[in-house]
């Protein structure tokens, strides 16, 4: 058994077909069967059943399968690793919240990168459900998750589940986030139900595991409003909020530069007792680079001055 018979195995299992797996390992189907054959009798199990209706799986061949794509994704990994190395290029990925803090530590992290060597850096901003998803897989190497505090009981049987390392960043409240012409905007105090005649702007896909989706609603959105636009992209968030005076939108605490940028008032609600948190999160067995020591050190420093000012301390 070699990890080329591996290869063979996986692709089998995924096309379901030995003359499709031939044509797309571009070898000769009497070949591809033959190391099949031999791969499963150096085992002494039936990977294949071989049906006039086509080939399926065993429940060995299962348990074996789940091996040998585990086994090929480490080899891929430790190719890719020393090819980098190798070619000195810089590579960095993250999942992270929607969250004006993190995409400011992200540009100045950005700043930093090495113009002299190459480089390939993925930054995708989505929900915690996929972030823990995508770190889990491998196919980002660090995540920052948000979560209500209430949730903190599943977030952390979820990081025991998937043997992620963890770090909070940050506790929160979110502030209220309105157009300078809003009427909001000109209030010292706002009490919640003052929000019923108005638009919230909210993120489209909240997500908390073990619970279902409409249980998660009610935690995360007020009883006053009853009229709501969800979006996925923030930018479209502020361009709507600078536009429709009467929208509001609930956010972490945001640089003021980037409120006066987008003509954007940002106000603390009392009544709104609900706090969140921000996590690094990374495979426990991952070794963290100096890309993302870097990155994680820039966050921490927009947080220091955007989520929890001197001020606020």
């Amino acid at each position: 058994m070699n990890i080329l018979h591996l290869k063979y195995a996986v692709e089998v299992a995924k096309t379901k077909s030995i003359s499709k797996a031939a044509e797309n390992l571009y070898m000769g189907q009497p070949n591809l069967s033959r190391a099949i054959k031999e791969l499963e009798e150096s085992l002494g199990i039936m990977i294949f059943d071989r049906n006039p209706k086509g080939i399926t799986v065993t429940p060995q061949g299962e348990e074996f399968l789940q091996y040998a794509r585990r086994i090929i994704s480490q080899v891929d990994e430790v190719e890719q690793m020393y090819k980098s190395r190798a070619s000195g290029k810089q590579k960095f990925s993250a999942c992270v919240p929607r969250a004006s803090y993190i995409s400011y530590a992200f540009a100045e992290f950005a700043r930093q990168i090495d113009l002299l060597s190459p480089a390939e850096i993925y930054y995708k901003e989505t929900n915690s459900m996929r972030t823990i998803a995508n770190v889990s897989k491998e196919d980002y190497s660090l995540g920052i998750i948000r979560y209500q505090t209430a949730f903190d009981k599943y977030f952390q049987m979820m990081f025991e589940e998937k043997k992620l390392a963890h770090e909070k960043i940050t506790d929160f409240s979110y502030r209220l986030l309105v157009s300078s012409k809003s009427p909001l905007a000109e209030k010292e105090e706002i009490e919640m139900s003052e929000l019923g005649q108005y638009i919230e702007i909210t993120h489209a896909d909240p997500y908390v595991p073990s619970m279902p989706l409409i249980d998660v609603k009610k935690a995360e959105l007020s009883e006053f409003v009853d009229k709501r636009i969800y979006v996925f992209e923030r930018a479209s968030q502020f361009n709507l909020l600078e536009t429709v005076p009467h929208t509001f939108m609930w956010v972490s605490p945001i640089p003021d530069s980037l409120c006066e940028r987008y003509g954007l008032v940002q106000r603390a609600v009392r009544a709104n007792t609900k706090t969140y948190c921000d996590v690094f999160i990374c495979r426990g067995d991952y070794k963290l680079t100096s890309l993302d020591r870097l990155f994680m050190e820039e966050v921490r420093k927009a947080r220091d001055a955007y989520v929890d000012p001197p001020a606020y301390r």
